[in-house]
């Protein structure tokens, strides 16, 4: 009876994890989209997939869709950016339009305050006014200038490249999934130890090395591959995160998908997205130093005894 209701209510909370990412997921853009720029009742509308549309009479700030078609038919006081989908302007855009990987249509009597910047070459009807300059993509674009569409832009590439990473590892080295959880749950506090000891010392490690002349290219890679050590432990500590939630026998990748999902809502809200990246990674980097020292510690099995040849009988 007692094993019914711990696993009812493991499935439970497991279901509320879940239910938590997708809604962190769903509702940060919402929440934190407002520029500090805008004014009450120009929101910034962000759309991950789907339709964004701007009514007639309707005014938001920045308009930003990760995937699907863009229309603007109402006024867009800001920059309008597509990432995968084509664009088509009836209304007011005050700042630049940018189109990834689709095209844009400028129908006549619509405004555009600045550039635009398209793969393809724009359709601007008869009648249509455009005060800035047409660019390819392929062109020098400052993304900077796009105020907080930047940092929805670096939180989806590094989104997709960690769940890539992810599933490639768990896929060739299916053996760290039990090393990983084990050593994390049976070392917690060494783990975050090593971590935090390889996070802050690394990088002052590798200034140490550009001071002396001779190890300078040793320094350089030291600093150049922190990116991709701190990415490793980030995604090691969502593994740890998905394992407190989907114990064995749950399959390894499930485990990942549910703390890397977590992980990534909240990466969204600002400052607590980077908090939370710091911690992930340090206590991935250190579990993952406790997994490696266990799994080379352990001696190896003695090989078996040959056995004694019994004694010629006696004549």
């Amino acid at each position: 009876m007692r094993e019914d209701r711990a696993r009812s209510a493991h499935r439970t909370f497991l279901a509320a994890a879940l239910v938590a990412g997708v809604l962190g997921i769903a509702a940060a853009p919402s929440a934190f989209a407002q520029d500090e720029g805008t004014t009450p009742g120009d929101d910034d509308q962000v759309v991950l997939t789907g339709e964004l549309l701007v009514p007639q009479e309707a005014t938001v700030g920045t308009a930003v869709i990760f995937n699907g078609d863009a229309t603007i038919d109402g006024t867009a006081t800001e920059s309008v950016v597509v990432f995968n989908g084509d664009v088509e302007i009836s209304g007011t855009v005050g700042d630049d339009i940018v189109a990834f990987n689709g095209g844009v249509i400028v129908r006549s009597g619509a405004e555009v305050g600045g550039d635009i910047a398209s793969r393809q070459q724009p359709r601007i009807e008869k009648g249509a006014r455009v005060r800035g300059q047409i660019k390819g993509i392929s062109g020098r674009f400052d993304l900077e200038g796009l105020g907080w569409v930047g940092r929805y832009v670096w939180w989806f590439g590094y989104t997709i490249s960690t769940l890539i990473l992810g599933l490639v590892l768990l896929l060739f080295l299916p053996g760290v999934d039990a090393p990983l959880a084990d050593a994390f749950r049976r070392r917690m506090g060494a783990s975050f130890g090593f971590g935090a000891a390889i996070f802050f010392l690394l990088p002052i490690a590798a200034v140490l090395l550009l001071v002396v002349v001779v190890a300078i290219p040793l320094g350089l890679f030291l600093l150049l591959s922190l990116a991709l050590l701190y990415t490793l432990g980030y995604v090691a500590g969502a593994h740890l995160l998905g394992r407190r939630l989907v114990n064995p026998p749950g399959s390894r990748y499930v485990a990942f998908l549910v703390g890397w999902a977590i992980l990534r809502g909240i990466g969204l809200i600002p400052f607590l997205g980077g908090l939370v990246w710091v911690v992930a990674s340090i206590a991935g980097l250190g579990a993952l130093v406790i997994a490696a020292r266990r799994s080379t510690s352990v001696p190896a099995p003695p090989l078996p005894m040959a056995p004694i040849p019994e004694p010629p009988p006696a004549a």
